[in-house]
């Protein structure tokens, strides 16, 4: 009975997310109502209420499950052997094609403006922990270098995700990487 339980959990919390990506994709967030999204699901709202205690927790489960993972991805790594910062964006890009609906909401122009602070905070604090310049800069000049990489690749990532993903994993974090280590020089023909 239990895996049972477990396994219409987990499907009313899909549905219930599925439902409110909809939405996100078609209006702000103010002006979804619990109300909306259990229609769409075709949840009662005791339901929603069991889970969640309104849209905005909701979003902010989300919210919290991308962040863990993108913690998860991070900090496993050294972002100083070129390799492993390589493989690191690429596993980054290719979770980002398996949650591409999420994400495109997320960072989409009714997400959450907070979110993308999140990620940034998170970003920033695991290049600079992890030793990506290869040597050691003033606090205040890697935090502002940390935000000028980190900003041009959520930035480049909307742009392709708004492109269909018009490039592999791999090849958008080769570009990435480039950019961030080499700057314009990387794009530069001899």
């Amino acid at each position: 009975m239990c895996l049972s339980m477990d396994r219409r959990k987990k499907y009313t919390k899909m549905v219930l997310k599925d439902s409110f990506l909809k939405l996100l994709n078609q209006k702000q967030l103010s002006s979804i109502t619990v109300k909306e999204i259990c229609q769409l699901a075709d949840i009662n709202r005791s339901t929603f209420y069991s889970h969640y205690s309104d849209q905005y927790d909701l979003l902010y489960k989300m919210e919290e499950e991308i962040i863990a993972d993108m913690n998860k991805y991070l900090n496993d790594c050294n972002l100083t052997k070129e390799e492993e910062s390589l493989e690191v964006t690429e596993k980054l890009m290719e979770y980002i094609v398996e949650n591409k609906e999420v994400c495109q909401t997320l960072l989409g122009e009714n997400g959450d403006a907070a979110f993308l602070k999140k990620v940034m905070v998170v970003a920033k604090k695991n290049i600079i922990d992890n030793g990506f310049f290869g040597q050691p800069l003033h606090q205040d000049t890697a935090q502002y270098l940390s935000t000028f990489i980190v900003s041009g690749s959520i930035y480049v990532i909307k742009s392709w995700l708004a492109n269909g993903m018009d490039k592999t994993p791999k090849e958008l974090a080769i570009m990435i990487n480039s950019f961030a280590k080499q700057g314009i020089n990387s794009l530069l023909i001899d």
